[in-house]
């Protein structure tokens, strides 16, 4: 299966890797996944040859990207856990960076986050800063993707607000909630970084949606598309991550934590730049409206549970 052209996914059997791999298949180019969940249902099939991440032996992920054209980074944690960390996920990321190097891939395309800093408090930014520095200086042909919050069939914010929306009576937001979010649908960042892996130039890309809400509008966008209109409650930072933390514990998982809560009101997925997006929110909302928010979406059971495929909402 090795050829010159290979293309290599981080995580194709899981969120944003699942919609870059399938774009690389429909363009008929061989693909393979790096992944920590190696034993996870492979939607593709025989189509996708799954390697393990071998962070701790180098010299076999050096073999495993030997004849690897183009590297697409998904790979990283939502929050620190027991069994992970941002810490980790930095090392292991410089390791495939690494590795990629040493292997001679050509052109490496990386998922970022809006508004990095490697001053932030936040260890989500402060990291994602570090790893785009240690690309550009690598000497790698790069394409750096920032994108906000992806929505999908496997999305899990836009979802589970759907389902509190459903499920209580009211939905509290974090202060004012009048900071901004810019979603992007997950295929059309999928489409934009297949389109920088035929390229060569060295780019940074705000990959953010066509619509910007403020996170109150966002709630009432939600509610009035699979309709379901709740009051929006105004709540402190502190009595919100609370509830979220009590809610958490009920449905088995982390809803929020305090630095999410921190970034979202910082306006730190929120850039001043030209979409890159097309897919509208709105629309997609409207057009799975009557299966959004149906089922609770847990980032912890996609987390521990390696077989399962990830669920559609």
């Amino acid at each position: 299966m090795h050829t010159k052209d290979l293309h290599a996914v981080t995580g194709a059997f899981g969120y944003s890797g699942k919609y870059i791999a399938q774009r690389l298949l429909d363009k008929g180019l061989p693909v393979i996944t790096l992944t920590n969940s190696i034993h996870r249902e492979n939607p593709f099939g025989g189509k996708i040859k799954a390697y393990p991440f071998n962070f701790n032996a180098p010299e076999k992920l050096v073999q495993t990207l030997s004849n690897v054209a183009v590297l697409y980074n998904t790979y990283w944690i939502r929050f620190n856990y027991k069994l992970f960390a941002h810490a980790d996920a930095v090392k292991n990321t410089i390791t495939l960076f690494d590795a990629a190097k040493t292997a001679g891939v050509k052109r490496l395309i990386h998922i970022s986050i809006t508004n990095p800093s490697e001053d932030s408090h936040l260890e989500y930014f402060s990291g994602k800063a570090k790893l785009e520095k240690y690309l550009q200086e690598s000497g790698i042909s790069y394409a750096i993707l920032r994108p906000t919050v992806l929505f999908g069939k496997e999305d899990i914010l836009i979802n589970n607000i759907a389902w509190i929306l459903r499920k209580l009576p009211a939905f509290a937001v974090f202060g004012d909630g009048q900071y901004k979010l810019q979603p992007i649908y997950v295929d059309d960042l999928a489409k934009i970084a297949v389109e920088q892996g035929e390229k060569t130039k060295n780019v940074v890309i705000n990959a953010i949606g066509p619509e910007t809400f403020t996170y109150k509008k966002l709630v009432e966008a939600i509610g009035e598309r699979i309709g379901i209109k709740r009051p929006i409650l105004t709540m402190s930072p502190t009595l919100g991550y609370i509830m979220g933390m009590i809610i958490g514990k009920l449905v088995g998982d982390i809803m929020i934590t305090r630095e999410e809560i921190e970034g979202l009101m910082e306006d730190l997925l929120y850039v001043n730049a030209t979409p890159t997006g097309t897919t509208r929110l709105t629309d997609w909302i409207k057009e799975h409206s009557n299966t959004l928010g149906r089922k609770y979406t847990s980032e912890l059971a996609r987390r521990i549970d390696r077989k399962s495929a990830y669920k559609s909402n």
